[in-house]
């Protein structure tokens, strides 16, 4: 009997030490003894702006705050989320669009990985486009194989202030192609053709874009090709969808079929600029002191 009150009396002593221990544990101050060590952090507003802008930010060294945060003192989780790119599988690239052999992030993995596309960086070199023409006339000319990138369509956008877009090379050119008239191309003449195209600014010509003298310049040679629709002419300028010969203000005004001036000069002989005659897309060349028609351009550099 005398052992059993024993064994009561021990058992009593630890219960009774527990109960001290957590008592003693929950009055403890939950406070840190000290403020965490200096340690360097991109902050949150970093990461936001990161998403947001692609700017860099900084790491800083953290400082124990003196309050609270207040309201509007920073962006919430919620806005960084929203700055996140999503998954969207529902118009991505195919294989045949990615270069093989890079490392991305994939947002349907949620990992970093090698691209197993199977295009190349000559992918991704600068594109030829069609010439238009669908007309054949022995097996393996153009209008039979019609290689080249496909024209989008609409090929044009009226922008609705003067200005066309053109949805394949991304240039924007000005409405009317003839408000200048015929014009010299070289430096010091009376009316040059590069001094029109580079002065033309907003509330010229019909144009109600906002742009200022030196937005517009006058098309090199590549570029005024680029309009060319090779199976029509007289002129040989396609209309808004592509498909057929412009029309008057489908999407061009005052279109003329006739040699239009670009600013690139002949390398052979430099008093020659090269041209395009719009009447059927012969690219040529024409003497700086003759006079010939203008049509600016601006955009896509």
């Amino acid at each position: 009997m005398r052992n059993k009150y024993m064994l009561i009396g021990v058992i009593g002593i630890i219960v009774g030490v527990l109960l001290s221990s957590a008592v003693f544990v929950l009055a403890g101050n939950p406070d840190s003894p000290a403020a965490p060590g200096a340690t360097n952090s991109f902050t949150l507003e970093d990461i936001y702006n990161r998403l947001d802008s692609g700017a860099e930010g900084a790491q800083s060294t953290f400082t124990e705050p003196a309050a609270g945060p207040g309201t509007g003192t920073m962006h919430t989780l919620n806005d960084i989320m929203g700055k996140a790119p999503a998954v969207d599988d529902t118009n991505g690239a195919t294989a045949a669009d990615v270069a093989s052999g890079k490392t991305a992030w994939g947002l349907t993995s949620g990992a970093w990985g090698v691209i197993t596309g199977t295009g190349t960086i000559a992918t991704y070199a600068a594109a030829v486009p069609k010439t238009g023409q669908t007309d054949s006339y022995a097996t393996g000319d153009d209008g039979d194989l019609q290689k080249g990138v496909a024209w989008p369509n609409p090929r044009f956008t009226d922008n609705g202030n003067g200005t066309v877009t053109d949805n394949l090379t991304g240039l924007i050119w000005l409405k009317n192609a003839n408000c200048f008239g015929t014009k010299e191309w070289q430096d010091g003449a009376t009316y040059p053709a590069l001094e029109a195209a580079n002065t033309l600014k907003s509330d010229d010509c019909g144009l109600k874009d906002g742009s200022v003298a030196g937005d517009w310049r006058l098309p090199n040679v590549r570029e005024l090709q680029s309009l060319v629709h090779y199976g029509v002419y007289n002129p040989a300028v396609p209309n808004t969808t592509g498909t057929e010969k412009w029309t008057e203000g489908d999407p061009f005004t005052n279109v003329q079929s006739d040699f239009y001036w670009s600013s690139t000069t002949n390398a052979s002989n430099t008093d020659l600029a090269w041209g395009v005659h719009l009447n059927d897309g012969r690219v040529d060349d024409g003497n700086k002191p003759s006079t010939y028609y203008v049509w600016p351009v601006r955009g896509r550099q």
